[in-house]
């Protein structure tokens, strides 16, 4: 008794399952991709509106361009200050916050802001 095994069947196999991929991998449609188009785009992207909240507590708003200066504001008038200055109703917020700052204080900001009715508030991270 021979204890081998026959591995010539197995090779076989294989190399009929190869050639028939071979054959049938180009017959495969990929599908298309509709890419957007440069004129599609819009012109500009709106001017945001940058909340900076400090490590003591303050608060500061101003546009996030070039050369614009930064206001101090109560907490308590953050979200008039914030659609006072606001170019377009659906212009972002974006809430930028001291690494010690207490999560409470942000918390307050966007609650602050959404209560106000001013949407699209997000939060500004650094990526390390």
């Amino acid at each position: 008794m021979v204890a081998e095994i026959n591995v010539v069947p197995y090779i076989d196999v294989t190399l009929v399952l190869l050639i028939i991929f071979m054959v049938t991998a180009p017959l495969i449609v990929t599908g298309t991709i509709d890419l957007p188009r440069v004129g599609a785009a819009s012109a500009d992207p709106p001017v945001a509106v940058e909340v900076t909240i400090l490590r003591d507590g303050t608060h500061s708003v101003r546009l996030r361009q070039q050369g614009a200066e930064a206001q101090e504001v109560l907490p308590s008038q953050l979200a008039a200050a914030v659609a006072a200055l606001k170019p377009q109703p659906d212009a972002p917020i974006i809430i930028q916050a001291e690494k010690d700052v207490a999560y409470d204080q942000v918390v307050k900001a966007l609650d602050r802001l959404q209560r106000a009715g001013l949407g699209r508030v997000g939060l500004a991270v650094r990526q390390e």
